[in-house]
């Protein structure tokens, strides 16, 4: 029986209709809340974390959220707008403190045919609804720590007013570093002098916002943390965030952060990047100093950021890598025709037209001719290098704490101490010939493509087939982790309502150059 006030009579059966709703929520009933919904393309929900419209984009988000706390209405009101419309704003009480707001807008079924439970008698379903949520000191699935601001900044420079996220990897003074792994944050020593590229932050008058989730130990490229969930794609809910710099990526595109400073290894800036349509600068192999960074992979790992603009990119790059007068000259663009095949087609449509209407002609070149492996083993070497560093980073944590990772990572570290023996030492063998192949090849040359083969997955993907969309991914994102060079990825496409963005890499020392040469691009 219903224990809210309600002030106006309702119709007839839509009390009953929201009751009836309720209790599915609290259940977590899929079958039923999606019957609650109109099953229409021009059904609404929204939230702080975005719009989403039509009844199967909805039925999705709600499939991956896992249920909503515990709460009850204690008021609801009514306001009939017509012949079986009305609309309908209800006040929640949550268990563990705090009020929410729903405002809903039910219609009546014209006829009995349409219901989907098989009754006889029309339904009210919701065919728009805002939620407002019971109020969260932060997101804890974008943040682990949060301060106004957690760190001052150590001097006045040209970041000053700038805050930044920092991927729970890097030292930050007064934290330990967490990894993505609440058995890694319990016994992780508390940090007494910043990460060097956090101090050149610091030092150049940025604050720090806070400490930004990560996938576990930066070894996966989804975005998805089973121990504290999975932060929102800030540009499509519907989404991933992409990672593994998922927090940063997430903190600056929600606007809560200015700078996202996070790590790549085999994408995990330049993914987040294009999933979410921001800034994001994969810097030259050790051109930034990785002191009081956690390591994934020494030979891959390089420091990046994820900005809302061009501008802040630059910024950042040039407080932590001071300008090189020598740097090489702005390079001869080119498009490999390898890449371009590995992308959706509606990508490839989408970047052929970004390209036509550079105004000026941009030549396709195959890599093959420049005399770069293919990319297929480019990714099999990223794969089987990577892994026996993973391992030598990681192993024995791993080994002493049985089942501290999630499944997913677990599986992925499981997998790499698997790899045949005699392909691990040969792919790591041939790194620095491949290596110094890459940068030959792109000697006075940049390359331009896709920055990923699609837009991001949707937060139901399963796991088969994130799976295969990271292979898909791995072997576009391996050519710069291989060859330690720059890569930038811009916010230049849009496909299916989705970011995609588009990917400048050049040889080492390009990393400004690059920057520059994307904004002029996407300034047309």
């Amino acid at each position: 029986m219903s224990t809210y006030e309600t002030s106006t009579a309702a119709p007839e059966g839509l009390l009953d209709a929201l009751d009836a709703y309720e209790a599915a929520l609290a259940a977590n009933d899929l079958d039923a809340l999606d019957a609650a919904f109109v099953d229409a393309p021009g059904t609404m929900r929204g939230d702080d974390r975005g719009l989403l419209v039509g009844h199967d984009a909805i039925s999705a988000f709600r499939g991956a959220r896992g249920g909503v706390q515990a709460r009850s209405l204690t008021r609801v009101e009514v306001r009939p707008l017509g012949e079986g419309l009305a609309l309908v704003v209800s006040v929640s009480e949550f268990a563990a403190g705090g009020q929410g707001l729903q405002t809903q807008l039910w219609r009546r079924d014209s006829d009995s045919d349409s219901d989907h439970d098989g009754t006889a008698a029309p339904r009210w379903r919701i065919e728009a609804a805002h939620v407002t949520g019971r109020p969260k000191a932060f997101d804890t699935t974008v943040w682990r720590a949060v301060g106004d601001p957690l760190v001052a900044p150590t001097a006045s420079g040209p970041l000053d007013g700038l805050t930044v996220a920092v991927k729970d990897l890097y030292a930050v003074p007064g934290q330990p570093v967490g990894a993505g792994n609440p058995t890694y944050l319990r016994e992780s020593p508390v940090q007494t002098t910043p990460a060097a590229a956090v101090a050149a932050l610091l030092d150049a008058g940025a604050a720090i916002r806070g400490i930004a989730r990560t996938d576990e130990f930066a070894y996966n490229l989804t975005g998805r943390n089973e121990h504290h969930g999975t932060p929102p794609n800030g540009a499509v809910p519907t989404r991933l965030p992409g990672g593994s710099s998922s927090g940063s990526a997430s903190a600056v595109r929600l606007g809560t952060a200015e700078i996202g400073i996070g790590t790549d290894t085999a994408g995990s800036v330049r993914v987040p990047a294009s999933y979410q349509g921001l800034w994001g600068l994969r810097t030259t192999h050790g051109a930034v100093s990785r002191d009081g960074l956690l390591p994934l992979a020494p030979s891959f790992d390089t420091v990046g950021w994820l900005t809302r603009s061009a501008d802040v990119l630059l910024a950042a790059l040039d407080a932590t890598v001071p300008s090189d007068p020598d740097a090489p000259a702005e390079p001869e663009l080119l498009v490999p025709a390898e890449l371009l095949d590995l992308v959706e087609p509606a990508v490839a449509r989408a970047f052929t037209a970004f390209v036509a209407g550079q105004g000026h002609p941009i030549g396709t070149v195959r890599l093959a001719d420049l005399g770069i492996p293919p990319l297929d083993d480019l990714r099999e070497l990223l794969r089987l290098a990577q892994a026996a560093e993973a391992v030598a980073a990681h192993g024995a944590w791993i080994d002493a704490h049985h089942g501290a990772l999630s499944t997913v990572v677990g599986d992925r570290f499981a997998a790499a101490r698997a790899n045949d023996p005699a392909a691990t030492a040969d792919a790591v063998a041939r790194l620095d010939h491949v290596r110094a192949t890459i940068r030959t090849a792109l000697a006075g040359r940049a390359l331009l493509f896709p920055t990923v083969p699609g837009p991001a997955p949707l937060i139901a993907a399963d796991g088969a087939a994130l799976e295969r969309t990271r292979t898909a991914t791995t072997a576009m994102t391996s050519l710069a982790s291989v060859g330690g060079v720059p890569a930038v990825s811009a916010p230049a496409l849009t496909v299916d309502g989705a970011p995609v963005g588009v990917c400048l890499v050049g040889e080492p020392g390009t990393d400004r150059a690059l920057v520059i040469r994307a904004g002029r691009m996407l300034q047309g």
